[in-house]
């Protein structure tokens, strides 16, 4: 499927106090019909230059600060360190969230004789579940990911 442009005239008119307006309708003699390059909407095709894709346009250049191998090694070890130090935690707080939705709903309040104010009530204590379970799996992406 591909688009048509669509073409017009433009107009630029000066008025007698020299303001200045565009028209698709020539409105009065002062106005001149303006030339303009028609508009692509479409993006252009990507071109090949040989690069591999997201090579940067611009190679990095020789005198760029490098990281040895060694030191980069330390980086990954101190940041697998972190992150699983991060996972540890987060999995505490998700057995702490259980064990208070766990609580929370063996509990039955006089007032929620409508089962809709129950639920309403435990969606919090659900929803930090939750958060805490997306937590855990975005740090073992993480984890996964080292090298």
């Amino acid at each position: 499927m591909t688009a048509t442009p669509a073409w017009s005239q433009i107009f630029r008119c000066v008025d007698d106090e020299g303001h200045v307006t565009y028209s698709n309708v020539a409105a009065s003699k002062n106005c001149k019909r303006m030339q303009l390059e028609p508009a692509n909407s479409a993006s252009a095709p990507a071109k090949t230059t040989g690069r591999t894709p997201g090579a940067a346009a611009n190679p990095t250049p020789v005198d760029f600060p490098k990281v040895s191998g060694d030191a980069q090694k330390a980086r990954d070890n101190d940041r697998r360190a972190i992150l699983t130090q991060e996972l540890a935690n987060e999995q505490k707080a998700l057995e702490q969230a259980k064990k208070e939705l766990a609580e929370q709903e063996a509990v039955r309040l006089g007032d929620e004789r409508n089962y809709q104010k129950l639920l309403d009530r435990l969606q919090p204590y659900k929803d930090k579940v939750a958060l805490h379970e997306r937590n855990i799996q975005a740090i073992n992406k993480e984890l996964a990911n080292l090298k």
